[in-house]
């Protein structure tokens, strides 16, 4: 996810040093607003809610990302040289939903349990999230399956 919040950056103005022998500091804005984002993701068909934080005064923008589930599938009994071979086409899928813009995140889970691990996908449409989640190699051969549900974030809040 990105940081949505904007900051201030100090910089000398040269005109106002040069008539009053003294630097000033402007603020400057550092990339787009929030009403920017929001105007972009929403004409690009992301659903999106925004509230002003009581504490700090700052407009928070909540978007709405889909989760992905990758579960046990019902086709798990291939040899150690083709589960190998599938987690590596794997790993490459998630890697390209990654670079393309698709997913923000995506990881296993630590047990070996039923769910076997998420994808956050960063696109408009449930439609979306679930074409690309079952393009997955793993998920085309049956050793794993997909469950996804729309789950809501503030844009750019990093994960700590």
């Amino acid at each position: 996810m990105v940081v949505a919040f904007g900051s201030c950056n100090s910089k000398n103005n040269p005109s106002e040093e040069a008539n009053t022998g003294t630097t000033a500091s402007l603020p400057q804005k550092i990339g787009p607003s929030t009403a920017q984002i929001k105007a972009s993701l929403t004409e690009k068909g992301f659903q999106l809610f925004d509230y002003v934080n009581q504490k700090t005064g700052d407009t928070v923008l909540m978007q709405q990302y889909f989760i992905a589930f990758l579960k046990k599938g019902p086709k798990r009994s291939q040899s150690k040289e083709e589960a190998d071979s599938l987690q590596a086409l794997h790993m490459a899928h998630l890697g390209r939903m990654y670079e393309e813009g698709f997913a923000d995140i995506s990881g296993p889970f630590g047990d070996d349990g039923e769910i076997r691990g998420i994808t956050i996908y960063n696109v408009p449409t449930l439609q979306m999230a679930d074409s690309l989640a079952n393009m997955d190699p793993m998920v085309k051969a049956g050793r794993l399956m997909i469950e996804i549900h729309p789950w809501w974030a503030a844009k750019g809040f990093p994960l700590r």
